[in-house]
């Protein structure tokens, strides 16, 4: 799915979704040979939750820490749980 697309979808600005993913809050979206943007299933569930936790409160940079800790494993369940709950 192009990022015009997910914009769409998500009602999020194709300049957000740039930016989320410049900061690492988005994190792998696939591209196609020629360098575009192909959200895949992964990246567009990323997006909605990126976009839930937005919706509910959640900071810009608790977010990256959280989306951090969940690129290290299960081992980081604690400490995205004390994210979550501040």
């Amino acid at each position: 799915m192009k990022i015009a697309e997910v914009s769409k979808r998500y009602g999020v600005s194709t300049d957000t979704l740039r930016y989320y993913e410049r900061i690492g809050l988005l994190r792998h979206v696939p591209r196609n040979k020629s360098g575009i943007r192909d959200y895949d299933e992964a990246s567009c569930n990323a997006v909605e939750f990126v976009k839930c936790m937005r919706d509910a409160g959640m900071s810009i940079e608790s977010l990256v820490e959280y989306m951090e800790l969940l690129e290290q494993g299960d081992e980081t369940t604690a400490a995205r749980k004390e994210l979550l709950l501040r």
